[in-house]
């Protein structure tokens, strides 16, 4: 498994790109410095609950991790896109 330094880098670098929750619905996000902004929602998500996430991924779906982060959808939707996960679980 990568570091979350490494796994945000990548998660930085698809700011604007869209993604897809586990029930289809569409968002984009922005970045600003170690917080993630979701365009669905009016909060802002860490780079500390991304980290939280990866050290529990791979994982079923956003309900295996409601209890431990923050917008458990779009980390795990973040998480689990092959352009972040990048095959490696």
């Amino acid at each position: 498994m990568k570091s979350i330094e490494e796994v945000w880098k990548r998660i930085r670098s698809l700011e604007g790109d869209t993604f897809h929750t586990k029930t289809g619905k569409l968002f984009t996000f922005t970045v600003s410095g170690d917080v993630l902004r979701v365009s669905r929602t009016e909060y802002n998500l860490s780079k500390g609950n991304f980290a939280k996430g990866l050290e529990n991924a791979p994982f079923d779906g956003p309900g295996a991790v409601q209890s431990i982060v923050r917008g458990p959808a779009y980390v795990w939707a973040i998480l689990h896109d092959v352009r972040v996960r990048n095959d490696e679980w």
